[in-house]
């Protein structure tokens, strides 16, 4: 008796922010509930997002055990541009927390001591951080402590979130970026 089924989003398997699209995959009585739900919450189909979806996955099942393989390229090239960014925030000081994968990794900015309480803003810290350096230094970063409810925020306060998901051009403009950061 199985009673779990994956729920998948193009948005994540094939880096295509935006496009609504997704599916499951489960036993028949699981996936019968969903089609359910989703008869009553869906009101549009994006058929030209679905057909470009279906080709890039026939194209992938042509290539995949290939080097143009886009399963193979992808983790790499997140790898390669991780470990840029890793490498920059190190040399000022900070501390990357190294993603077992995803597209995003944290950073420590703690050691940095930047301090914006002068700023009174109410805010968490890494929020006042994040924003500090996308009006400074057009380093757009995310912050983490929104992902936390009022209790637990303390925890992520001096973390921030860095997308590892960009063109090279832009992983080494954030590079320069960072290593013309300075500690308080």
């Amino acid at each position: 008796n199985i009673s779990e089924c994956a729920v998948e989003a193009v948005v994540s398997t094939q880096s295509t922010g935006g496009w609504k699209v997704g599916w499951a995959l489960g036993p028949a009585p699981l996936i019968e509930q969903i089609q359910h739900i989703t008869s009553c919450t869906t009101f549009t189909a994006p058929t030209l997002l679905q057909e470009a979806v279906a080709g890039a996955f026939e194209h992938e099942a042509r290539v995949a055990h290939t080097e143009d393989a886009y399963f193979k390229w992808l983790p790499a090239k997140l790898q390669e541009n991780c470990q840029k960014l890793a490498d920059a925030f190190s040399s000022i000081g900070c501390q990357p927390v190294w993603p077992d994968g995803g597209y995003f990794m944290l950073v420590d900015t703690a050691p940095m001591g930047w301090d914006f309480t002068a700023e009174n803003t109410g805010r968490c810290y890494d929020v006042d951080c994040v924003k500090w350096l996308t009006r400074e230094f057009k380093l757009a970063t995310i912050p983490i402590s929104v992902f936390y409810g009022d209790e637990n925020r303390h925890l992520s306060a001096k973390y921030i979130r860095v997308c590892c998901a960009k063109s090279d051009a832009t992983i080494d403009r954030a590079c320069q970026i960072v290593r013309s950061l300075k500690k308080c």
